[in-house]
């Protein structure tokens, strides 16, 4: 066997590898999914079949028609406080970013690393003092305080990211602007910000994401069914008679549309920030 054909026998194999490796990772993370929304398909009786059904027969839409009410006012609601999270997150993380990338103060490392620290709290810990404050300032079950937890929660990961793409820009541009007689915070408006796009629109894809998955807080901070998000409406369908598992995936069919088509739209941009931010120029 010659060199060149050992090349490519290596090459294929190594191809071969490389792309079974990607497609069995695709069906473990798809099957879930499918067979989720194959179940959302099925009747009630189809869905207590044993041996299961791998596929709806006969398909139904019924499932959706009976959650699609309730869900969908739980998705506006998830919607709206992910849309105030995500620009009040915006706001305070790019001028703190802003202040880091080109400010110089005594101990700027060590308020950092303590702003990166309290990402590492895990909410459990911190549930009961959560609630009692929100009970003393009447601002359990609102929407006030969950944009209020989240956008603090949010706030240090984004303030990380964002220094990363502010320390990208030239300062050349900025003493430019400043030599115009544009003043510091006119730089900001005006130059930086419009060139780190890219980083908040990274943001916004994973606030709006960890918003719209988390649950714990958003189960303990509110009570009635018109303040719910969509994770906690999901969860009542698992009630103590049993769970109803074809409403149950097609609530969560539904809870999964937003994420999925904005993640598709957004992905450029997205992965686009994600890197960016990661180099310095």
């Amino acid at each position: 066997m010659t060199a060149g054909a050992g090349a490519r026998i290596a090459r294929v194999l190594k191809n071969i590898t490389v792309y079974g490796t990607l497609l069995l990772a695709c069906a473990v993370s798809l099957f879930p999914i499918l067979w989720g929304l194959a179940t959302s398909l099925k009747t009630d009786r189809a869905v207590a079949l044993f041996p299961p059904q791998w596929l709806p027969d006969p398909a139904t839409l019924d499932n959706y028609r009976e959650v699609f009410p309730a869900i969908g006012g739980y998705m506006l609601n998830s919607a709206l406080v992910a849309f105030v999270t995500i620009v009040l997150t915006l706001i305070v993380a790019a001028h703190g970013a802003y202040a880091a990338a080109r400010g110089d103060f005594p101990f700027k490392r060590a308020l950092l690393f303590i702003i990166l620290a309290t990402m590492m709290i895990p909410g459990v810990a911190i549930l009961v003092p959560l609630y009692v404050v929100a009970s003393k300032l009447n601002l359990f079950n609102t929407f006030t305080v969950l944009v209020v937890i989240y956008s603090t929660w949010m706030i240090p990961m984004a303030l990380w990211l964002l220094r990363g793409f502010f320390e990208t820009i030239p300062s050349d541009l900025e003493d430019a602007a400043i030599m115009d007689g544009c003043s510091r915070m006119g730089v900001f408006y005006r130059v930086s910000v419009p060139l780190v796009v890219p980083g908040f629109t990274a943001v916004a894809i994973v606030v709006f994401i960890f918003v719209w998955n988390e649950f714990i807080l958003a189960l303990s901070m509110t009570s009635s069914e018109e303040k719910r998000l969509v994770t906690v409406g999901i969860y009542y369908y698992i009630t103590a008679y049993g769970i109803e598992w074809g409403k149950l995936m097609a609530a969560v069919c539904l809870a999964l549309v937003p994420i999925i088509g904005g993640f598709l739209l957004l992905q450029k941009g997205f992965i686009q920030g994600m890197t960016a931010g990661s180099t310095r120029g």
